[in-house]
């Protein structure tokens, strides 16, 4: 690992680290030149930025505890955790084109799918119908047939179906999370996301002893939308996380489709209202693939 990227995965790692406080602090300092990692007292307190380099950088910000950071992160290969930042060649080109890209994926499983094209994204209700559920079998061998990767947030209903259904046809699915691997959340997919960290791909924008909060939820929305050529709604309320993704999806210029559905059935109302705002309507896998592939 090199100086850089050893010193920038730190500071990842550092407690309330917003987006916003990562940009403005490369914007600071590019390299992290004034980055050190010396302990300056023997209770082991030190700072990420010496004040008189960065005054500008208030104490608060700069004093912490380094050698549990320091841990975690040498035990990330023990426990086959890669962390792949935004400056590193294998971060997904789509991602990097949204708006506050994650600065790293936490990811674990198998790395070769993050390079396979094309990904849809899949979310909906997580009190998916019976309707919705029969849709997705229907549609689903088709686009693992033809290599579709299928991308999704692990939540209860649609998500989980949708990870289920490609890798029951010998697809290949990504998993996105809200919070880090080791707090998954809902406990109730927890053996569905232990089988994806062995066969598929789980990504986190969170070092692994992140426990979920409930904005993560919308903002891991983008990344599910931002990996992905393009987003399908399967069922979705008129106020829904699916809906976040998917606006997420029409201001990256990526396609959006929707399943129609039952207008006296409450978890439709989202997903047609997509189509009468422009959403592709799709009955059938080919309506998809043939703006895909």
């Amino acid at each position: 690992m090199d100086d850089f990227r050893e010193k920038f995965i730190t500071l990842l790692h550092y407690p309330n680290m917003t987006w916003n406080n990562v940009y403005n602090i490369l914007k600071k300092d590019p390299k992290l030149e004034g980055f050190y990692r010396e302990y300056i007292k023997k209770n082991h307190q030190e700072t990420l930025y010496s004040p008189i380099q960065n005054p500008s950088i208030t104490p608060s910000l700069t004093t912490f505890y380094p050698e549990i950071i320091y841990d975690q992160i040498r035990q990330y290969k023990t426990n086959d955790i890669a962390v792949i930042t935004i400056f590193d060649k294998q971060y997904p080109p789509y991602l990097k084109e949204i708006f506050q890209p994650p600065w790293a994926l936490f990811a674990k499983g198998d790395l070769s799918i993050l390079e396979q094209e094309p990904k849809l994204a899949v979310v909906g209700s997580r009190q998916a119908t019976q309707y919705g559920k029969n849709a997705i079998r229907m549609i689903f061998p088709e686009l693992i047939e033809k290599g579709v990767v299928i991308v999704s947030g692990l939540a209860k209903g649609i998500d989980a179906l949708a990870h289920e259904c490609a890798m029951k046809h010998g697809g290949r699915t990504i998993a996105v999370l809200a919070g880090g691997f080791y707090h998954i959340y809902p406990k109730d997919n927890m053996n569905l996301a232990l089988k994806m960290m062995k066969t598929q791909l789980v990504l986190s924008e969170y070092p692994p002893d992140t426990k979920p909060q409930r904005w993560q939820f919308p903002a891991r929305n983008r990344i599910i939308s931002g990996l992905s050529r393009g987003t399908l709604i399967i069922e979705a309320k008129r106020k829904s996380g699916s809906l976040i993704t998917a606006n997420y999806a029409v201001n990256e210029g990526r396609e959006v489709f929707s399943l129609p559905g039952s207008i006296f059935n409450p978890y439709s109302t989202g997903a047609n209202e997509l189509i009468q705002q422009g959403a592709k309507l799709i009955t059938k896998a080919s309506d998809i693939l043939e703006e895909l592939i």
